[in-house]
């Protein structure tokens, strides 16, 4: 048997014996993006949760199954690309996975999807526990604001964040289209500039902020006639995410596959 075959079979045993073990057996996470600000806040947060220990990291140039071999979770806060090539790793190996990555495109999404077949894996814009609660506070909104009011977004992220709007804006967007029956693709606004004439009624705008080291402000705001109704939520500290995290990885731990959300997570589905 070859050493990658070797190995896969003493994870998979391991993975098998953990099933049978107490509570009291930490879970075995590996983090992915280890160099980076996210990555060092969910090793710290791993480090300092009893219940979990650190099992492998990636980084870039780093071997892959190396850093997953001894894992049963995977969290993930990179790029969509390289994302996608350790979740192909994870597949090959029986590693679940947390996906925090945002900026995947139709296709990169439909990918995950298949990987959702073989193996646990749960993927959210946001790992916030506030944040997803937001997301059933605008689904109760848009519902009972339906008529009337015009829906705008608008979020803030520090200087560094590669992707706009941040992938919590859109997860919000969605939310709202669905909640009044519409395609998120089909009304949403990214830009405006010069004379961009009257504001079509049944679109959502979005406007984006990039400066400092703003973490994460988001605001969604149904501006009526005489009153507008805004719901924010505004992170101070990347621990939210990394708390978030683990909660979803301790709800995979004995998910054999599927594609969930914070919603499975938190039990708001």
């Amino acid at each position: 048997m070859s050493a990658l075959g070797h190995a896969k079979g003493e994870f998979r045993s391991a993975q098998h014996e953990g099933t049978l073990m107490s509570r009291t057996a930490p879970l075995r996470i590996a983090v992915a993006g280890a160099s980076g600000r996210m990555g060092r806040m969910l090793i710290e947060a791993v480090n300092a949760a009893p219940d979990c220990t650190l099992a492998g990291t990636l980084d870039i140039g780093a071997d892959l199954r190396a850093g997953l071999a001894h894992a049963q979770v995977l969290i993930d806060f990179t790029r969509p690309e390289g994302t996608l090539a350790h979740l192909a790793a994870c597949r090959e190996l029986g590693v679940r996975a947390v996906i925090g990555t945002t900026g995947f495109n139709a296709a990169q999404k439909a990918e995950i999807a298949a990987h959702a077949r073989h193996i646990a894996l749960m993927m959210a814009p946001n790992m916030s526990v506030g944040v997803n609660v937001v997301f059933k506070l605008l689904d109760m909104a848009a519902r009972a604001l339906a008529e009337g009011y015009d829906i705008e977004i608008v979020e803030a992220h520090h200087r560094h964040k590669v992707d706009a709007p941040s992938g919590t804006a859109l997860k919000m967007g969605e939310v709202v289209a669905a909640a009044l029956g519409r395609d998120l693709k089909d009304c949403a606004v990214y830009a405006r500039e010069g004379v961009t004439g009257e504001r079509d009624p049944s679109s959502i705008g979005f406007a984006t902020v990039r400066g400092g080291d703003i973490v994460g402000d988001h605001t969604v705001m149904f501006c009526g006639t005489g009153e507008r109704i805004e719901i924010t939520h505004k992170s101070a500290s990347r621990t939210t995410y990394a708390q978030g995290s683990l909660r979803a990885a301790r709800f995979l731990a004995d998910k054999p596959n599927g594609l969930f959300g914070m919603e499975h997570v938190l039990g708001l589905a």
